[in-house]
């Protein structure tokens, strides 16, 4: 949130308060103005700017994560007509008879 928009939210707040403590109306919008400020500083909120960089390389990620997908399936697939040609090893165990 920008400043000024902390500067307008605590103008309208300080505005809304009652007749009677407007004497105190410049107090109460510093005041207004300092926790609206502390308390979104500690929300962790990111700019639009930032969301929609980080947005962009998820996209990004995502895009060669589906193609390397597809490279494996490819792969998988040339490899497995291989492995059906090959014999498999066979070993032979040799076994004790019984007399």
């Amino acid at each position: 949130m920008s400043d000024d928009s902390i500067e307008n939210l605590a103008r309208k707040l300080a505005e809304s308060v009652p007749e009677a403590l407007r004497s105190m109306r410049d107090d109460l919008e510093q005041n207004f103005r300092s926790v609206l400020s502390t308390g979104i500083g500690k929300l962790d909120l990111v700019t639009r700017e930032e969301f929609a960089i980080q947005q962009a390389v998820l996209a990004r990620t995502r895009q060669k994560l589906e193609l390397l997908e597809e490279r494996l399936k490819e792969v998988e697939a040339a490899a497995a007509p291989a492995k059906k040609t090959a014999k498999p090893a066979t070993s032979r165990k040799k076994t004790a008879r019984k007399k």
